[in-house]
């Protein structure tokens, strides 16, 4: 089981590069994009790229179409906000704010799945709001952050969905899935946002950015297979590190003093009490060891 737990954190590890590298892509769309158009081409290049597996796999199919279809019309609502966020947020901003995901896969794991949750992630779940709300200063919130919070929910409610896909069912009829199905809502989005910034540039770019968000989505698909989404969701976290360092190496964009905190806040317990409650409990074991000795 250990071993299980392991190997998922290090694939969300692993995974959460590739989505950061996402991020990267999406702050050089050109100007006049807007999030529906590039949505729009970046669901279509997937079906499209995907397809070669497809077939490669033998066309594989699926009994759970109303649970993919969930998916994949939450998935693209929390894209678009996600996009907004990124267009006019600093990534760090955006990604200490996405990285709620974990502290809401943690609540909906519990709730939904009766996973086990243990006192230590209850503290690092409120904590971790404690710091959204730094992040956000109430006197100072915007609508983009608020997106990126709506991005983040359904995020979590995606990759907590895929523990009720069996193990079987092929990755690659998962992520076909995923992204054909919200074409339609994708569809109307830019219907309603009128179609911008169509560009072969725009194009390249949502070609570059769906390679990043597929291979991110593989190992998803693969790490919340093997244990329960509380147990791997800290690995979430990783991407943070590599949206700041991304953030400061190309765009020299930083957080500020407070802005610090509220990601400490939200990063820092669910790191560190898990480990110190490792500790407390194997402590006593070792005792009575040492004496039956």
């Amino acid at each position: 089981m250990k071993s299980n737990v392991m190997i998922g954190i290090g694939l969300l590890i692993f995974g959460n590069l590739f989505s950061a590298l996402y991020d990267v892509s999406i702050k050089w769309m050109p100007e006049g994009s807007n999030a529906a158009t590039f949505l729009l081409i970046r669901q279509v290049l997937s079906v499209l790229m995907l397809l070669p597996l497809w077939f490669a796999a033998r066309c594989p199919t699926s009994n759970h179409l109303k649970l993919h279809l969930f998916r994949a019309n939450t998935g693209a609502l929390g894209a678009v906000c996600l996009i907004m966020g990124l267009m006019a947020l600093p990534m760090a901003t955006v990604s200490s704010l996405f990285f709620s995901a974990p502290l809401i896969i943690v609540l909906l794991g519990c709730v939904l799945l009766k996973e086990k949750v243990t006192p230590s992630q209850w503290l690092a779940t409120i904590l971790g709001f404690i710091g959204i709300l730094i992040l956000l200063r109430p006197s100072e919130i915007n609508w983009f952050g608020i997106a990126v919070l709506i991005a983040a929910l359904t995020f979590a409610i995606n990759q907590t969905a895929l523990r009720k896909l069996p193990g079987t069912e092929n990755p690659t009829v998962t992520l076909m899935l995923y992204n054909a199905l919200s074409i339609p809502l994708v569809a109307v989005m830019v219907a309603v946002q009128g179609l911008e910034g169509l560009s072969w540039q725009l194009v390249v770019i949502a070609a570059l950015s769906n390679s990043f968000l597929l291979a991110y989505h593989w190992f998803c698909v693969l790490a919340y297979r093997r244990a329960q989404a509380s147990q791997v969701a800290i690995a979430e976290y990783s991407g943070l590190l590599f949206c700041v360092f991304f953030g400061w190496l190309l765009f020299e964009e930083w957080l500020d003093a407070l802005s610090w905190v509220g990601a400490a806040f939200i990063v820092l317990p669910s790191l560190i009490l898990p480990w110190l409650s490792y500790k407390m409990a194997s402590s006593p074991k070792k005792i009575i060891e040492q004496n039956a000795r």
